[in-house]
């Protein structure tokens, strides 16, 4: 495979006060095309700074991003971005929000209405295409965003702890409904969590983060695909890797 991210000697110091704080120092990585990387790490680890980083929304302090052989200096319409936090346009309906990376590009409305259709389906939200945000479940509402996303067609798809505040029935819902989505699409996919057993079920690599985004164990997840939720919990090598990642995770916490 191909290295699609290249990022070397990244750097993120915010500045307040006459006062620097370094979120991430000194961050490498490689990340090949097609792969979905898990990011794993602990609150105020950096994960976060280092999305908004990946994403071009925010300018490095020092290092570099390489995107497909060229520098990121800015958005990329080849990257979708998955914040935490939900950002859904609460005066437009689910089919309008999802047809709006469409409408930015200038896709005629007959198009930006089947592409919005089709994925509104793939994700699970016939029948609330005419609902908005405020009529919608938090479960519905990422469903909506994870469609959205996926209208602009991105390569590579970023991923900020998107199920994070969902309960634990829904969060195993959505999980399996990403890898249904992402499972031969080619494309590559980096999920922050700072859950272990997230980071293994999804991820064909889990890379563990420490302060400042130094990198702790970088690991293979040799589970077969495709990945059921409950059978892979109890799978060896799962339990083998949960003990690892989880000591890996006690070691920087410590460090």
């Amino acid at each position: 495979m191909s290295s699609l991210l290249e990022i070397s000697g990244l750097s993120k110091q915010f500045e307040r006060d006459n006062t620097a704080t370094v979120a991430l120092r000194d961050f490498d990585l490689s990340i090949e095309e097609g792969t979905f990387v898990s990011i794993l790490g602990r609150s105020g680890c950096g994960k976060s700074t280092m999305l908004n980083l990946l994403s071009g929304l925010t300018r490095p302090s020092s290092g570099t991003v390489h995107y497909q052989g060229s520098v990121l200096n800015g958005p990329n319409v080849d990257i979708g971005y998955l914040t935490q936090s939900d950002t859904l346009m609460p005066w437009r309906d689910v089919v309008r929000n999802v047809e709006m990376p469409l409408e930015i590009r200038g896709e005629s409305k007959e198009k930006r209405r089947e592409v919005a259709q089709a994925l509104i389906a793939k994700v699970g939200l016939s029948g609330f295409e005419n609902h908005y945000p405020r009529e919608l479940s938090g479960g519905m509402r990422r469903r909506a965003s994870l469609a959205r996303m996926l209208a602009g067609a991105p390569k590579t798809l970023l991923m900020d702890e998107p199920f994070g505040a969902l309960d634990a029935q829904l969060r195993n819902e959505l999980q399996e409904e990403l890898l249904r989505l992402w499972q031969g699409s080619g494309q590559t996919v980096v999920f922050v969590t700072h859950d272990i057993e997230e980071a293994l079920l999804l991820g064909d690599r889990v890379v563990v983060l420490g302060q400042l985004g130094r990198i702790l164990l970088d690991e293979p997840i040799n589970i077969p695909r495709p990945r059921s939720v409950d059978e892979t919990r109890i799978d060896p090598t799962f339990v083998a890797l949960h003990k690892k990642l989880a000591a890996a995770l006690k070691e920087g916490s410590t460090a």
